[in-house]
């Protein structure tokens, strides 16, 4: 493909109305390419476009956007619910651990029990312990 070197590419596009596009198709498709000019095309006694003639490059870049913002939404979608399903797992995998040290501290506590002399206030100081840092 040729180098663009007769047009800066911050130029403005130039606008034509349909009627004068149609009849100089040949050469403003021949400019596109050769010198990345854009060329709006409006309908005629209108100045609104309705359509351009862009270089190949642009109109694949554009479309290659689109189709990368999507790919991109996809591709998000499919990490946010991988996320949320090991927030979900590792959830549940917390709650099993927290029964199972329950669990243990409970055994503890009932073997403590059964060592320790009725009214021991050094067992009812530690108890007192773990009920504030439970409830904590």
């Amino acid at each position: 493909m040729a180098v663009p070197a007769l047009t800066p590419r911050n130029t403005p596009p130039r606008s034509l109305p349909l009627r004068e596009a149609r009849t100089r198709l040949s050469q403003l498709v021949a400019m596109a390419e050769l010198t990345d000019t854009v060329t709006v095309v409006t309908r005629d006694g209108d100045s609104r476009p309705v359509a351009a003639i862009v270089p190949a490059d642009a109109a694949r870049s554009a479309a290659q956007a689109r189709a990368d913002a999507g790919r991109l939404a996809e591709v998000t979608a499919g990490w946010s619910r991988r996320l949320e399903a090991q927030r979900e797992q590792a959830g549940r995998r917390h709650a099993a651990e927290l029964r199972a040290m329950r669990a243990a501290l409970a055994e503890v506590w009932a073997a403590l029990e059964r060592r320790a002399a009725p009214g021991d206030a050094e067992l009812a100081r530690l108890r007192a312990g773990h009920a504030d840092l439970l409830d904590g």
